[in-house]
This record gives structure tokens, sequence and C-alpha cells, in this order.
């Protein structure tokens, strides 16, 4: 099974950024790269779950067409709330982790990962307040504003892909097999995305 941090949004469905390893070789990675993806990995499960629940409640939403506008604008808020949170949270755990010692690149790939996470968390948080500022009273605007939040979730698809590559080059070689051995990563995987309509 392959080890990845992954986040990627695309056509309004959004995975969960996760890591998640499965095994490892038989002498391990440095002590102080264990040290480095523990610290990485533990902030990850709860992040998860906050992300994963995001996107179970806007896919919910797609599914529901007798959602009245109020209540699908305070679900759309919270769960793009959740998602800044989210990835803000693991951008975070990176930035504070510091370079993966004794990785080659190791820092500009750390700083990659982090940058490309906390751009995709300014993203969300950007899209919460588009969904605070629609007006729930005039159907027609409350639509048009939900198909214009639609268009901006691409938008965030194609900048999620950047994220992706950076994490997975931060997740290349000896850090991959330092993740693959901690519990917290191999407890939180990757869920299936769900559709967004």
């Amino acid at each position: 099974m392959n080890k990845k941090l992954a986040a990627a949004l695309s056509g309004g469905a959004v995975l969960i950024v996760a890591l998640s390893g499965c095994g490892g070789k038989s002498e391990g990675p440095d002590p102080k790269l264990g040290v480095w993806a523990k610290s990485v990995c533990d902030a990850v499960p709860a992040q998860d779950k906050k992300i994963s629940s995001a996107n179970a409640a806007i896919a919910k939403i797609a599914s529901d067409s007798d959602l009245a506008p109020k209540d699908a604008k305070d679900t759309y808020s919270q769960a793009f709330q959740d998602m800044s949170e989210g990835y803000k949270a693991i951008a975070d755990a990176i930035s504070g982790a510091g370079a993966p010692p004794g990785v080659e690149d190791g820092a500009k790939r750390q700083q990659d990962a982090v940058k490309n996470l906390n751009d995709l968390s300014a993203s969300y948080a950007d899209l919460k307040k588009k969904v605070d500022d629609l007006d729930t009273k005039d159907q027609g605007q409350f639509a048009k504003g939900l198909h214009d939040v639609a268009d901006r979730t691409k938008a965030i698809g194609k900048q999620s892909d950047s994220g992706t590559e950076a994490l997975k080059r931060l997740e290349q070689g000896d850090v991959r097999e330092a993740i693959a051995e901690q519990a917290s990563c191999k407890a939180s995987g990757s869920s299936a995305p769900a559709q967004a309509g």
C-alpha cells in the first residue's frame, strides 16, 4: 500500500488531507527523522476528522434539494471554516516540525508544503466569507452566489493539485519510511471523496 500525504479538490469533490502509511523497511530511518514524522503525524487524526466531516456535510447539501437557504448557507459556512482550520493546523504541524533532518532539500520541500497548505486554508476562509455574505432572502441572488462559490471551488481544485505535488515531494525517500512507522499516520487513512454537486 502506498503511503501518502495528499490534498486534492476536483470539480467540487474534496479529498481529505491525510498521512497514511503501511509498514516500513527492516532497518528504519534515522531516529531524528522518526521524531520529526511523529510530530507531524500526531497532528493529523483530529484534522483529518474535521476535514472529513466538513466534506460529508457539503456532500449532504448536494443531495438535499429541500434544504432551506439559511440552513444551506450555515452548513457551507461551517464546512469551509472547518476545512480552513484543518489545513492550517496541518500546515502548522509541518512548519513546527521544521525541516526533516538529514533530507536533501528538506527545508525547501517543507516550506513548499507549508505554503501550499496555508494557501488552501486561506482559500477556504475566503469561500466562507463569500458564503457568509450571501443574502438568503433573495432566492435568485442566493442561487447565483452559490454558483459563484462553486466556480471558486473549481479554482481551488487546481490550487490543491499544486499542494498535492508539494506534499508528495516532502514525503519522498526516508521521510516516507519514517511516516510509515508512525501509528498515528497508519490510523489516519484517507477516505474516498464525496461529490459536492
